[in-house]
Formats: structure tokens, sequence, C-alpha cells
């Protein structure tokens, strides 16, 4: 058993680039060494900025041998009467490479045919690894990859070194105009030229040695346990942000956390001005007190020794202070102007070109949001508030903070608000309505900010469905699937009864003759129905619900966000319960039977038989049950009563033939099982749902 390594060195790649590649290389590491039938017992990329490398460890010397089947003709065409082989056997057998009589007869189905046996030898794993090393490569992908030096070969950066070793005998191969060689290098600055890597297992040594920590989760665990440490020192904490960590780790190759200072006359600014200017732009960690409130400190991550780290220090303290004038000049002249008189100015912003300007969006999204408050039977007070908020919610775009720092739209539309006087709840409600702004964030808390936020988002992607702005594969440049999936988390969050029909018609009118649109309003009804489907679905599966509830509760329908969670988790609730299985079942078979039968109306006069009256009795009583507990909208009860049917239906089919000559009393009986079937109709498709065993 010998160990492996590929090592791809490269010019300092970008480091949202480097956690997904390495998450490809190791798959696709997995992929190759399979599919060349070479056993390994473990596969692992790591990787800094400059380098990403496979590594694997005890492969086998030999790839495994393989015996294939290929299948010939039929029999009876191979072989003639007098089971002398056939031109077309012979020509299989030559074809193939092997002697007449090796061929074996095997059944396919119903019919026999020929085929030839074939043994593929295993060759030497290093004969194979030359195959493996440029389809690695080759199959990693970037967002923005390029070429250079005129080669057709497209990378994240340009590719300086290429290291393969098995064991100790290096992996001959060569790509990007580079051979592969057992040369890598360490860290640009501390370390002096090419370091020599006589086998697989000084790789880690060597590197740490020419100050290089190759492998990521050591590095994040350095970098979190060294920050803690100099926050520790300055008698403050510091907040250890994933997506911080994550950036910065992929940023450097040997970590060195030390801490800066800034004026502590800058924290009249809101707390989310500073940590912003820190953490987004200079990607330092803040540091606050016990307390929790923000200190004038700043942890930041050098890649390299501390060494000279005053001039360093200072370095860092020098730009962030440019920062943090900038922000308190733009926040001081912010204020001169109060929110309402900056909205005229929304005119000259366009929001999207076939759809008009910001200010024309926020009278859309006002009047919907209106609309939606009605809806819900908000009350006055908070319509007076949402048309407040709605007016001022845009109007921090127009500010020189917003401008300067674009991630703080709607935190500077709150703290503009409250240092002018305005309510609270407007002034969180104008923060709130761009929430979720991604995958985790917070949900507006306040009814106000719910209401806004879903019809700014709703305004959006009517809007964008009526242009034909859809998204296609992996394109969605005005993030529509993010805006659908928070209106989804937000209506489930605020246990808000809403119709999506409803608000997207009224979004759609919401555009008016002002606007071209080129998709007819129930087009865009029925495509975002579909759409909210999709998220829903996604949305439910990842909570944990099985694919067939969630699948049968939507096909019965979409179009209630919380009524889609409050069914799938009332039938999986259902699914728990003894008589389960043999509802689905009776369902199953009233359903099968009158699926194609388009009739409902049920003659009471032609039920002849004792068990079909009983059965429809049952239906009638039951029936009312279910339509009140749905207006109540206890589906757990409504569930409950449709399980009521199942013994009088048992009963039924016990004692009825369906299918009879007279033609009346078998429409009848076709059209009082459609009834059954169609008790459920509105909670879940039935049809759909596995039962075990």
């Amino acid at each position: 058993m010998i160990d492996f390594i590929l090592e791809i060195g490269a010019e300092e790649m970008p480091a949202r680039f480097v956690g997904p590649a390495l998450e490809q290389l190791k798959e696709l590491a997995l992929n190759q060494f399979r599919e060349k039938r070479i056993e390994f017992s473990q596969v692992k990329a790591v990787g800094t900025p400059r380098r990403m490398a496979v590594y694997v460890t005890d492969l086998s010397e030999n790839q495994q041998s393989l015996l294939k089947e290929v299948k010939g003709p039929a029999l009876k065409v191979a072989y003639n009467q007098a089971g002398e082989p056939t031109p077309a056997a012979l020509g299989f057998a030559r074809s193939q490479g092997v002697d007449i009589g090796d061929l074996a007869v095997k059944p396919v189905g119903p019919v026999e045919y020929v085929f030839a046996m074939k043994s593929e030898q295993g060759r030497p794993t290093l004969e194979v690894l030359p195959e493996i090393c440029p389809a690695l490569i080759n199959g990693l992908h970037f967002p923005k990859p390029m070429r250079w030096g005129g080669q057709e070969f497209r990378f994240a950066r340009p590719i300086r070194w290429l290291l393969a070793l098995y064991g100790q005998e290096v992996v001959k191969f060569a790509l990007a105009g580079i051979e592969s060689d057992r040369i890598t290098y360490g860290h640009r600055f501390l370390s002096n030229g090419p370091l020599q890597i006589s086998s697989p297992r000084e790789y880690f040594a060597k590197l740490k040695n020419a100050y290089v920590m190759v492998d990521p989760s050591e590095r994040k665990e350095t970098i979190i346990r060294q920050v803690l440490e100099v926050a520790a020192s300055e008698n403050g904490m510091a907040g250890t942000d994933e997506d911080l960590l994550d950036e910065v780790t992929n940023l450097l190759e040997y970590p060195t956390a030390f801490s800066g200072s800034f004026d502590p006359s800058y924290l009249r600014l809101p707390r989310e001005v500073l940590i912003t200017a820190m953490r987004e732009h200079q990607r330092y960690f803040p540091v606050n007190s016990p307390e929790g409130s923000l200190l004038p400190r700043f942890i930041a991550v050098r890649n390299g020794l501390s060494r000279h780290i005053e001039t360093v220090r200072a370095g860092n303290e020098k730009v962030l202070r440019a920062r943090l004038a900038d922000a308190a000049f733009f926040w001081d002249e912010d204020l001169k102007l109060p929110l309402e008189e900056r909205v005229p100015s929304l005119k000259k912003i366009v929001w999207q070109e076939s759809l008009g300007t910001v200010y024309d969006k926020v009278a859309r999204f006002t009047l919907l949001a209106l609309y939606i408050g009605e809806k819900l039977a908000a009350g006055p007070g908070v319509a007076q508030v949402l048309k407040r908020t709605a007016t001022l919610a845009k109007a921090d775009l127009v500010t020189g903070m917003v401008y300067e720092f674009p991630e703080l739209q709607g935190v500077m539309g709150r703290e503009y608000a409250l240092k002018g006087g305005e309510e609270p709840e407007v002034a969180q409600g104008i923060f709130e309505h761009y929430l979720p702004r991604f995958a985790g964030d917070i949900l507006p808390s306040t009814i106000g900010g719910r209401i806004l936020s879903l019809s700014d988002k709703f305004d959006t992607l009517a809007g964008c469905f009526a242009i034909g702005i859809q998204p296609t594969g992996s394109q969605d440049p005005y993030a529509l699937r993010r805006l659908a999936l928070g209106i989804c988390n937000i209506m489930l969050d605020g246990e808000l009864v809403l119709s999506i029909r409803e608000i997207a018609a009224r979004s759609y009118e919401g555009y008016g003759e002002n606007v071209s649109l080129k998709v007819d309003k129930y087009s865009v009804i029925a495509e975002l129905e579909e759409f909210f489907r999709q998220r829903i679905r996604g949305l439910l599966i990842d909570r944990g619900y099985a694919y067939d509830m969630v699948d049968a509760v939507l096909t019965a329908g979409a179009d209630d966000i919380l009524g889609v969670l409050k069914r799938v988790e009332a039938l999986s609730r259902f699914r728990e319960e003894p008589a389960f299985a043999a509802v689905i079942t009776a369902y199953n078979r009233a359903n099968n039977l009158s699926r194609k039968y388009g009739e409902i109306s049920v003659t009471r006069d032609l039920l002849q038989d004792p068990a079909e009256q009983e059965l429809y009795r049952h239906l009638t009583r039951v029936g009312q049950e279910v339509a009140l507990l749905l207006e109540k909208r206890d589906y757990s009860g409504a569930l409950r009563q449709v399980a009521v049917l199942r013994e009088p239906v048992d009963r039924f089919f016990d004692a009825v033939m369906v299918m009879v000559e007279d033609t009346s009393i078998r429409n009848n009986r076709l059209a009082l099982l459609k009834n059954v079937a169609l008790l459920a109709a509105p909670l879940a498709d039935l049809s759909k749902v596995v039962v075990a065993g």
C-alpha cells in the first residue's frame, strides 16, 4: 500500500474559489479511483490560495482485474439448426478477440443471447495515475476561469508547478506547458527556493517548516484560537463569524493574529457601520466588551510571522482610520437632510430598465402592502405605519453612507429614521423589509416588517416574471429564488394566511399601463404558483418531511403556504396512527375505479344494496364534518374524519359489484366512489402516499 499526492501550484486564487474547488477535487478523486478500480483507504483535499492538493492513502499497486461480458447476437441468429456457428457469431467472436468456442449463452428476459467473456488484466497503478492526474485538474470548475500564455487551457489562476508522487516515484504527465515533478514551494515571502519532496508522507511536515499550513481545517482552528487569545488579552471578546473565518482561512497560508485600535470617538457611529468597515472591507474581527458593547479595537490576521508586527499593526490602523473617517463624514452629511426629503431623488434611480425607477417601485409596493394588511386584518393603526414605512423604505439608497457601504441599506434607513424622529415601528420596518437578505438570515419580527418585506419581494417577482426574466439552471441574476424562499419563510414564521395567487395577481396589476409587460397576468400567476411550489417543496424536505408526504400535499394545492406546512404536519402525524395503511388502501380502491369518471352527482334512489346506502350516509355526514374542520384549518381532525370511511368502504367492496351491466347503477356507484376519493382532495393526493410493506 503506497500513498499518492497531487499538488497544483498556482498564482494566488480568490478566497471564495478555494473551498468549493477543494470539495470538487475530493469528489473527482473519489470518482476517478473507483472508476479506475484502484483501491485506497482515504482521500483528503487540502489547499491554500497558492495550491490545491489531493492526498490519497494506501493505494493498491495494481488495478483490480475486470471481467467484462459483451452481449452479441441472439442464440437463434448465432447458430443454425445444426448447432454450427453462423457468420454473425463468427464475426462477433472475431471483433471481440475471443475464440468461437469461448462464447457463453445467457438469457436476457425471454430471449437467449451469446456473450463474449473478456478478462481485462489490471494495470500497475503507476501506469494509470498519469491518466488520472490531468483528469482531476481538467475536471475542476471555477466561477471565472482564465487563460494565460496563449494557451487554450483555463484555470482559476495561472498554474506554476505540478507535484505528483506515488510513493517515491514521480507520476509523469504534462499540462498547461508544465511537467510534473517532486518540487513544491513554501510561503512566498518566508521560504527561499523550491522544496524537494521525497515521498507523500513528508509533504505536510516540509511545507509546515516552510511556513505553509496546507490543511484548511488546521489553519481555521489556529485562527480561532489566536483571535480568541488576542481578544482576551485586550479584556474583550471576539465573535467568530463563520463566513469571515472561512474567508480569512482561504486568504493566507500561515496565520498570525494581532490586535489594533481606532479612535474611540468613532464609537458614536452606529455599531453596524463600524462592524461593516472592519469585517466587510478589511476582514477584521470586531472586539466586544464583556457587556457586549463594541470596543475601539480590532483583530486582524497576518499571512506570516509576528516579526515586525508593530509596522503591520500601524499599517492596518491607518487603513481603517481612513475608512472610519469616510463613514463619519457620510454620517454627519446624511443627517443634514431628512429621509422624507430624499424620496423624490429615487426617481433618478432605475430599478429595472423595463420596470421603471425605484420611486415607481415604492409607489407599487406601498399599495400592495396596504392590500396585504387588509387581507391579514391588521387594522387601521398598522395601515398608517405601513404607508409611512413604505414611503421611506428605499430613501437611504440615496445617502452617502449607503453609496459607500451598500451592505448597510435598510440598516442606515432605520438609523436615519430614528434620528429624524420617526416612530420606532416605522424605523424597524424600514430595516426589516429587506429581510431575509441571505440564507440563514433573521426574519422580520414585526407585522409591518413582514408585510413590507412580502410586498417588496412580490413586486419584484411579478415584475420579473411579467417581462420574461426567470431563473434558468444556475442563472438567477435577480436572486428570485432567494426572494421566493424568503416569502415562504416569512409566511411560515409569522403564521400568515395568504393566497399566493391573489397577491401575485394584485402585484401584476400594480404595474398598470405605464409598463410594457410581455407575459399575460394569468400566465404569470400560474408560473409563480409553480415557482413557489418548488421552493416550499425544497424547504419542507430540508425540514425533514418525507418526499411522498410533501408531494401528496403539494399536489392538492400550494396557494396557501402556511396551509401546506400544516397539512404536511397533519399527514405526517396521521402516518403514525394504526389506521393509516388501511385508510390509504381504501382510498386507493375508490380512487382507482373512479379516477376516469367525471360525474360526482349521486342519485339516492339508485342505491340498492345496504352497503352502498350505508356508505352514502357516512359520506354525507363525514363530508359535512370535513368541510367544517377545513374551514377551521383543523387538518388532523379532517384526516381522522376521512378515516371513518375506512370500514364502510371495505363493506361496500365486499358486498357490491360496481361494474354492473345497468349503466345508471354503475355510474351512480362510480359517482359515489368519486366522492369518497375527492373527500381528502383539499388535504392531499393520497395516491402519492407510500405505504410501507
